[in-house]
């Protein structure tokens, strides 16, 4: 996200006003991936992830490597919320108990990412810094919903992309564990599981770089 804060108007008018609010520190295009696509899930939702992702890395023509640091990006960046947030915000029962299980198969996909872009030949993207807007159980389970389902979308917007049916299989087995996620906190804080019915409706490139660029630092 771009460092400098939305406001409160703009906030509002946010589909997902706590990933307006969602900073991301660093320099790679991955991180860059990332914070275009958590400024597309605030504005228009999480179904909006998917189309712009997919135009993105189709732009850049990085192949694999690329895809999959786009992916470790993300890992890094829900361990970071699970591991490190969790911990800090007073979580109790449930909530408790989800953070410290999520955050343990988040740091598996981290190794297993970075495994899988040292055997392309590529270079792991270092890991960014994050900020995240959560300072109670509430809100922490809030964001946690918005980033699990925005985090689906964006493994179903790279994946096409993905030349390796082996790499691509295995992005499937973790994308099937984040939606897994996103249902789990979903239901918690009392949201339908699938919110989006049977398919998630895609927006254009144009239509989420209208409004998602200007928030791109």
């Amino acid at each position: 996200m771009s460092n400098d804060r939305l406001t409160n108007p703009e906030l509002a008018a946010c589909a997902n006003p706590e990933l307006a609010a969602c900073e991301v520190h660093g320099m790679s295009r991955a991180s860059f991936l990332l914070r275009g696509a958590l400024a597309a899930g605030s504005v228009y939702g999480a179904s909006a992830v998917s189309p712009f992702v997919s135009s993105a890395l189709a732009q850049g023509g990085g192949g694999d490597a690329e895809i999959l640091n786009f992916a470790l990006t993300l890992e890094y960046l829900e361990s970071d919320f699970y591991n490190v947030k969790g911990t800090q915000v007073g979580l109790s029962g449930q909530a408790k108990s989800y953070a410290k299980l999520f955050g343990e198969q988040e740091s598996q996909h981290v190794e297993a990412l970075t495994a899988a872009v040292k055997q392309l030949g590529g270079k792991p993207v270092a890991k960014p810094t994050f900020v995240f807007p959560a300072d109670d159980e509430k809100s922490f389970l809030a964001l946690a919903s918005v980033l699990e389902n925005t985090g689906v979308g964006a493994y179903n917007g790279a994946s096409p992309s993905l030349k390796s049916k082996q790499v691509l299989a295995e992005a499937g087995e973790i994308l099937q564990v984040e939606a897994r996620h996103a249902a789990a906190i979903n239901l918690l804080i009392g949201k339908s599981p699938t919110p989006n019915q049977g398919f998630d409706p895609p927006l254009t490139k144009t239509q989420v770089l209208a409004t998602a660029g200007p928030l791109i630092k």
